[in-house]
């Protein structure tokens, strides 16, 4: 995989991204930005150990728990970055289950060396400190 993935590319080919750390209050960042993908036409999918539904869609306690027929192109990801590198190894465990190499992406803000590394080493392309909504809104 490119260590610099094309962001338009990324943006316009995906069809389903699950929002870790997703959360279900209107103010929060996270939620502002499922809602945009919502609206842009994704299929949104909410990682919150805490919540069965988020914006009318099942939440999931974690990756792992997304059923794997279920494809994931992005992973955006709104953990502080001590937990970024443990959505990475939940995202490999996936990807090897279901041979699919989702996009990782980190909002602005979060970034791991550690999670970048993992990521490379395992294959998944890898986004740090941009906001996806910015970026879609910008590119696609």
């Amino acid at each position: 995989m490119p260590s610099s993935p094309d962001l338009t590319a990324a943006l316009r080919d995906a069809r389903t991204i699950a929002v870790v750390g997703c959360s279900p209050r209107g103010f929060q960042t996270s939620h502002r930005i499922a809602r945009y993908i919502q609206k842009a036409g994704y299929r949104m999918i909410p990682i919150n150990p805490n919540h069965d539904e988020i914006l009318g869609e099942t939440a999931y306690p974690s990756l792992d728990a997304v059923p794997d027929d279920v494809v994931i192109d992005i992973v955006d990801v709104f953990r502080r970055p001590e937990f970024v590198s443990d959505v990475v190894r939940d995202a490999m465990e996936r990807a090897g289950r279901t041979g699919r190499l989702p996009l990782i992406w980190t909002q602005i803000g979060v970034h791991s060396d550690e999670a970048r590394d993992l990521a490379e080493a395992g294959g998944l392309p890898y986004i740090a400190d941009r906001c996806l909504m910015v970026d879609h809104a910008a590119l696609v």
